[in-house]
């Protein structure tokens, strides 16, 4: 009796991609509060000259009907001859009946053709009343909102890392001066806990590194000893190695802690160049794990610190060799612009991975399955660092499980 073939496993849906083409907007088709106050006060002003050219259009019109009745009769018949150009034409003798007729007539289009000037000059004037209520409209608006413009200016420069900026709003007790005074209150404190934040990891990086390095010379001096047994020269190795792992998790804990706020001081670096010196530097290692480098790195500019970058593609790659499937293994490193945006991409074979899994990879301290904790192969910053660079970078990182194992990397930086 054959039994039946196993379910299906079920995976994961498709994860959406960010489309790293950037999204280009007319300035003056932007729906700010400036543009809004100038059409809501050019329009309110419209609306009303509107109805009062209506009121006066209909006013106009009833005062010309009550005056169309004819103020004289005639009492016999008269030689009438016609002088305007608006009425039709009579001449001849003319009884009563006959030119009440033809008054009535001509009242009607002299009485049209005043309301057709009226209404053709008022829309004349009410159309550069509406011009000039519009451009009015929208100086006074940049004159009422210019306080938050400066507010928004500072708060531009305080996301550079500049928290010694302050609004000091002068002017009325209004509003906006309660906005911004509540703003500079708000990085007082932010520049407080910053600059304790920084004086913290300056300790700690003080307090942290020398005691590793202290115990790092203590122990080589001891395995450079030819006298010592091999089980001390073991447990020295071992020692050594854990000493090792300690000062990686600290220079990783700082690196994050550093790169958590904006680059301000930007150089042009070619994301290419970057690459190379990550693939060079994990040269060695892929060879002893006889996993293959490849790819093709064309010339991508982009405007940021160097260390920091180059720190992005080394983690990246070294991450790429050390989770991989050993022999017969592969890791492509490419660089490019598109759509004006630089890409470094890495990809490599390696153990399948889940789609739900992805997200968590970038939290620090996050490996895969059971190699959360205990790996050998890392402190688990790495991808938490690269995502914590390329976001002071003003880029982001996307992760894409491969069909038949391992990853692709992608880091999008503008350029």
């Amino acid at each position: 009796m054959s039994s039946a073939p196993p379910p299906p496993r079920p995976t994961a849906p498709p994860k959406p991609h960010w489309d790293p083409q950037p999204t280009r907007r007319t300035p003056w088709l932007r729906p700010t509060i400036r543009i809004r106050l100038t059409l809501l006060y050019g329009g309110m002003f419209l609306m009303a000259g509107i109805v009062l050219l209506a009121i006066i259009y209909l006013l106009a019109a009833n005062a010309l009907h009550d005056g169309s009745a004819v103020p004289f009769r005639f009492a016999s018949q008269a030689e009438v001859q016609i002088t305007s150009d608006a009425c039709p034409s009579i001449s001849g003798p003319v009884d009563a009946e006959t030119f009440r007729i033809w008054y009535a007539q001509c009242a009607d289009l002299q009485r049209a053709a005043a309301l057709d000037v009226l209404l053709s000059r008022s829309l004349l004037a009410l159309l550069g009343l509406a011009v000039a209520a519009f451009a009015l409209g929208y100086v006074m608006a940049g004159r009422v909102l210019s306080p938050l413009g400066r507010i928004t200016r500072t708060a531009r420069r305080v996301a550079g890392s500049d928290l010694h900026r302050r609004i000091e709003l002068d002017g009325p007790d209004d509003e906006l001066k309660e906005l911004a005074d509540t703003f500079d209150e708000m990085l007082d404190r932010i520049d407080r806990a910053f600059t304790a934040q920084q004086r913290f990891v300056a300790n700690a990086s003080h307090e942290l590194r020398t005691p590793l390095a202290i115990n790092r010379t203590l122990l080589e001096v001891q395995l450079s000893d030819p006298q010592a047994s091999p089980e001390l020269t073991q447990l020295g190795r071992t020692l050594l190695a854990t000493n090792e792992r300690s000062e990686q998790l600290v220079e990783g804990l700082l690196l994050l802690a550093r790169s958590e706020n904006e680059i301000v001081d930007r150089k042009p670096v070619d994301l290419a160049e970057v690459a190379d010196r990550a693939v060079e530097q994990t040269r060695a290692e892929a060879a002893e794990a006889r996993v293959e480098l490849r790819g093709v790195r064309r010339a991508a500019c982009v405007r940021g610190n160097g260390v920091l970058l180059e720190r992005i593609a080394l983690n990246l790659v070294q991450n790429a060799v050390r989770y991989n499937v050993g022999t017969d293994g592969w890791v492509e490193v490419r660089t490019e612009v598109r759509d004006g945006v630089a890409e470094l991409v890495v990809t490599n074979t390696g153990p399948v991975v889940p789609a739900y899994e992805v997200d968590t990879m970038f939290e620090p301290f996050r490996r895969l399955r059971t190699e959360r904790t205990g790996s050998d192969k890392g402190v688990g910053l790495g991808l938490s660092i690269v995502r914590s660079v390329a976001r002071a970078h003003g880029g982001s990182v996307t992760a894409e499980p491969r069909e038949n194992g391992g990853l692709t990397m992608r880091v999008f930086l503008p350029v």
